[in-house]
């Protein structure tokens, strides 16, 4: 392995503080050293806290759901511990929400213990001493909401055995009143405070940043660098700023006429490669979910090759297109098909995923505007063929979406072979549609041949 040496939850009110974020200086470790572990626990009991005033209300009565309970274990966490607030359980805790009337949900963290969650102000009750059937039996609700999700992975916490722990311990009526909370976690997670949009806008600028830097001379010098090199870069700047990857290794890969002819590898970056990276960052308990596209020039040359810019040029219109034809109010699978329409009135040909025509015109694939939030692939509604039961999810402000397609546009230098160009970002859904969070891709990079500014041992 070679070793690089580089040098009140109002929509409008969310979009203005997630475009401020992007004013934002990101915090270097020094200036954080003794406050950034702090900074960023504030931020994350404020967003909890918003997120329980406002969205916890009205996702539970929207799906008639009296009281929502989450099991955790000692070394058995649920996807939702950290939207809750992490705490010591031993050997077994309860997040236990009930709607007990009036404009709040009453929130309890039973054998749930810590500083950082007794102190974080988002519960009622925490307490570590108490009789669970007692508690549920003196809220008497009708419905009892377990996470349990046949679709939906993040929704679908509760183990085998704690269920049926659940089951003995509360016995009947409870019983008989379980119902799988797998719409409530989705809608949860997916409806957004201010606060968090602007955490996730701060992430995708992070992310962002490194993608364009990685995708430069600063981490690559052409004949020298391999494909993993980059990506290794990558995780090394996520390890300096305690920061996550959504997708763990990143992705970085060179498309050529026949396709993708190398990820992540020993492949070494050579002059005439269109590079692209698609990867994310975890941070403040989001993950993005992003790409970029570069092509590393020729010796001499001082532009990207014209066929390849058009191409990108092509992919561009045809995001724009995707992106303006997003409306709330209507289910996913809606949307996808005003997004087909948009795109074929603008002279696109859409396509299922990777079967591209031998024809003229640039061939979209759009059937993937993904939720993201929490995880880079969300558990909201999506636009996207792969989440049969999230596409029928109606799109409402404040949903994150990943705003994914692939454009194929012919490239006369491979005999016609199409050139795939993949182009991904993070906006948010407000009643005007769908606005970026952070700057969006708005260049093919490019990287030079022959660069002065680079020491590699």
């Amino acid at each position: 392995m070679r070793r690089i040496v580089p040098r009140t939850r109002s929509p409008l009110r969310v979009v203005a503080i997630a475009l401020l974020v992007a004013s934002i200086p990101t915090v270097s470790p020094s200036e954080a050293e003794g406050q950034e572990a702090r900074r960023r626990w504030d931020r994350m009991n404020q967003m909890r806290r918003e997120k329980f005033d406002l969205v916890l209300p009205e996702v539970m009565r929207e799906n008639g759901i009296d009281m929502w309970i989450t099991v955790r274990k000692e070394g058995l966490d649920d996807p939702l511990t950290a939207d809750f607030g992490e705490g010591y359980v031993n050997p077994v805790g309860y997040y236990i929400f009930t709607d007990r009337g009036g404009d709040r949900i009453e929130r309890a963290a039973l054998g749930v213990s810590g500083r950082l969650l007794s102190a974080n102000g988002a519960y009622d009750i925490v307490d570590g001493s108490f009789d669970l059937r007692e508690f549920v039996a003196e809220r008497d609700p009708q419905r009892i909401g377990l996470n349990m999700g046949e679709n939906i992975g993040a929704a679908d916490g509760l183990s085998y055995t704690s269920y049926h722990m659940l089951v003995e311990t509360l016995g009947e009526p409870f019983v008989s009143r379980f119902v799988s909370a797998e719409k409530l976690v989705s809608d949860f997670r997916a409806r957004r405070v201010a606060s968090e949009i602007a955490g996730f806008a701060e992430a995708g600028e992070i992310s962002r940043e490194l993608a364009e830097r990685a995708l430069s001379n600063e981490v690559i010098t052409p004949g020298k660098t391999a494909l993993e090199d980059v990506a290794w870069w990558l995780m090394d700047r996520l390890l300096e700023r305690g920061l996550g990857s959504s997708f763990g290794f990143p992705s970085i890969y060179i498309t050529g006429p026949d396709g993708i002819e190398a990820t992540s590898n020993e492949r070494i970056i050579q002059g005439g490669d269109v590079m692209m990276i698609d990867w994310g960052v975890c941070h403040l308990n989001f993950c993005t979910d992003m790409k970029r596209v570069a092509y590393v020039m020729r010796s001499g040359e001082t532009e990207a090759m014209a066929s390849v810019q058009n191409a990108f040029d092509r992919a561009m219109a045809a995001r724009e297109v995707s992106r303006r034809a997003i409306r709330p109010g209507i289910t996913a699978r809606e949307n996808m098909d005003r997004i087909g329409e948009a795109l074929t009135a603008a002279g696109f040909n859409p396509i299922p995923f990777n079967q591209p025509t031998d024809g003229p015109q640039t061939d979209v694939t759009w059937e993937g505007h993904h939720s993201v939030g929490n995880l880079g692939h969300g558990i909201g509604p999506s636009i996207a063929l792969w989440n049969p039961r999230r596409v029928t999810f109606d799109v409402v402000p404040s949903n994150l979406l990943s705003i994914e397609l692939f454009a194929y546009t012919a490239i006369p230098e491979w005999g016609g072979a199409k050139l795939r160009i993949p182009l991904e970002d993070d906006a948010v859904v407000t009643p005007r549609g769908a606005e970026w969070v952070y700057p969006a891709n708005s260049r093919l990079l490019l990287i030079k041949s022959e660069p002065t500014d680079r020491i590699v041992s």
